[in-house]
């Protein structure tokens, strides 16, 4: 295996914040591009300050900053600026959070920085995009979660809109960030030109929505909370057993007469329930009749069972037993141990793209604030000490 990642020779310069655009950088890094986080000097990145906290450093940041060089750099000044702009000519990929208006405001946006490096690829994240009626509101997760529809039905019935467990529009939004900046890299190379990707974390949801969408677009119904059941099929839900909750998913009939023959309760085998169709009709008293044999079962023995008949099944895990999993932090490699400088030994969360020829490496913990500003400069634009002293003092750095 070779041990160059796939995105080595690749340059990005990451002005991205807190977690859509920083989680973009991330992953790009853990694929072998050379990821340059630019931050403000003497504050740094807001997520430096986001709990949990380890001997003063943020995990928050940690983990979303893993595998990249840090510097700091004052884009208000015109020396930073300057640098920026020479930066930018030796580079691949510019990524940034800003809220729109921003960057052309410094001078440094798309338009600007193309006439400088016509190949750039510049990836843009923000609430709403860069055009639109909302396009100057500010973004933050929640209201990518509540403005794309998710937050409606996610939830129980007769509950209240509930947002997920984790940032999941700032998550979408940085997925879709890459895969459009990768994307434009991919037309570079074969026509030498550069393209903005403006990404919206509320469009990152409307689009993950999928078939909540054409629920509404085919039949005019307003899909609601339903707790943790799916619209199109049952028994596919969660179900109480003796120690917690599990997971049963029956796909289609086949699956359903499966499950039949495990259970063996011929209330199982009534007219009601013959189909997929009646069986979403009528899931509630459906709920019930399973739970009468999950509720003095194990979550363990239950999956035990029904996976070994073949039905798909699964824990419902808390996140103690998610690290200890065998297969997701064993096998998959979905926790890696790193040495942070400050923090000590610590845990980050893995990358979830596994290839066949070339291994994704987190091996770089995320740097302190403006760790490797001198060496880049130095390395990349060729400055010496003595310019790097004589700029530090005017506070570019």
């Amino acid at each position: 295996m070779n041990g160059k990642g796939l995105l080595d020779g690749v340059r990005v310069l990451d002005l991205t914040r807190v977690l859509a655009g920083p989680y973009c950088g991330m992953m790009l890094a853990d694929m072998g591009a050379e990821v340059i986080k630019i931050e403000m000097p003497g504050r740094g990145d807001d997520a430096r300050r986001n709990a949990p906290i380890v001997n003063g450093e943020s995990a928050y940041y940690m983990n979303l900053n893993r595998n990249k060089k840090g510097m700091t750099l004052n884009l208000k000044s015109e020396e930073g600026k300057e640098i920026f702009r020479k930066l930018v000519k030796i580079s691949d990929i510019v990524l940034e959070n800003y809220r729109p208006g921003v960057m052309e405001k410094l001078g440094l946006g798309y338009e600007e920085l193309r006439k400088i490096n016509p190949a750039i690829v510049y990836g843009a994240v923000s609430g709403f995009g860069h055009y639109g009626p909302y396009s100057k509101r500010p973004g933050y997760d929640i209201l990518g979660q509540a403005m794309s529809g998710l937050m409606s039905t996610t939830g129980w019935p007769g509950g209240q809109p509930t947002r997920t467990g984790t940032a999941i529009s700032d998550v979408m939004g940085g997925i879709s960030c890459c895969t459009g900046v990768l994307a434009a890299y991919v037309n570079r190379l074969k026509t030498g030109e550069g393209d903005k990707v403006d990404v919206s974390l509320v469009d990152s949801m409307v689009s993950a929505l999928e078939i909540i969408n054409m629920i509404y677009l085919c039949t005019g119904r307003v899909p609601s909370r339903i707790g943790n059941r799916y619209e199109a099929i049952y028994p596919y839900d969660s179900f109480e057993a003796k120690d917690g909750m599990v997971i049963i998913a029956c796909g289609n009939d086949k699956l359903y007469n499966v499950l039949k023959t495990v259970l063996k309760m011929p209330e199982l085998e009534e007219e009601r329930f013959d189909s997929n169709v009646k069986r979403v009709e009528n899931h509630a008293p459906l709920k019930e009749i399973i739970e009468r044999w999950t509720k003095d079962k194990t979550i363990d023995d239950i999956v035990e069972i029904l996976l070994a008949a073949g039905v798909p099944s699964a824990p419902i895990n808390t996140i103690d037993r998610v690290t200890k999993d065998p297969h997701i932090a064993g096998a998959r490699e979905m926790f890696v141990e790193l040495d942070h400088p400050v923090a000590g030994k610590m845990k980050v969360t893995g990358n979830q793209l596994k290839f066949t020829n070339k291994k994704v490496d987190i091996s770089r913990p995320a740097p302190l604030l403006g760790q490797h500003t001198e060496e880049i400069l130095k390395e990349k634009l060729g400055m010496s000490h003595e310019e790097y002293m004589q700029d530090l003092e005017k506070g570019v750095f």
